[in-house]
């Protein structure tokens, strides 16, 4: 059985803050927290039988979902930064390794320190790239400059919300990521890419 596509919701602001699965959305529809649907694709979901009027319930779920309420995300002035995953990490660098340019893989590559840790460099966004093994081994406890003066062959970043939930789903369907790509940064790669 294949698995459905998962829903994108966003927050009464329109904000996308997160993927759902079918039951979810459902949950929300049956207890009125759906505003309204915005994406131009839909699922029928079909349900029991009612015993007395003999027919059939259904819900109609769009793929995309404006709920009721404010994300804490966006409430606050402080920039939101993702949870760093090597599956969200190896996609934002196109699973290509920044030293040598290859592409490789999932299993295949690592998550390397710019600064390596040991020298006081930090576990985030800005501080990591995508790198094959090979290339991890042989840079070592160096930076890329000590390492033979290699240069980065992209500028790692944090990606924003629309371009973490796009990192996040390997199944987007078209009006998704029309949606989310709307709200990539202004020069992003990943709209490059994906365009």
């Amino acid at each position: 059985m294949e698995s459905r596509p998962l829903i994108l919701k966003l927050d009464i602001t329109g904000n996308p803050t997160s993927w759902i699965n079918h039951e979810e959305a459902i949950r929300l529809y049956a207890s009125d927290r759906v505003v309204t649907s915005l994406g131009t694709e839909t699922f029928l979901f079909r349900g029991g039988t009612n015993a007395i009027t003999r027919q059939r319930s259904f819900i109609e779920v769009g793929s995309i979902i404006l709920t009721r309420g404010r994300s804490k995300i966006y409430q606050h002035g402080d920039e939101f930064v993702p949870h760093l995953t090597n599956r969200a990490l190896f996609r934002r660098d196109g699973h290509l390794c920044l030293y040598c340019g290859e592409q490789f893989k999932h299993a295949e590559l690592t998550r390397d320190h710019i600064v390596p840790m040991s020298r006081g460099g930090s576990d985030n966004w800005e501080n990591v790239v995508t790198a094959c093994f090979r290339c991890n081994n042989q840079k070592g406890n160096q930076t890329p400059e000590e390492w033979g003066g290699r240069k980065l062959l992209a500028v790692p970043y944090v990606p924003n919300k629309a371009e973490y939930l796009f990192l996040q789903n390997r199944r987007i369907i078209a009006d998704q990521q029309e949606f989310l790509m709307a709200r990539f940064r202004k020069g992003s790669v990943l709209a490059d890419r994906f365009d």
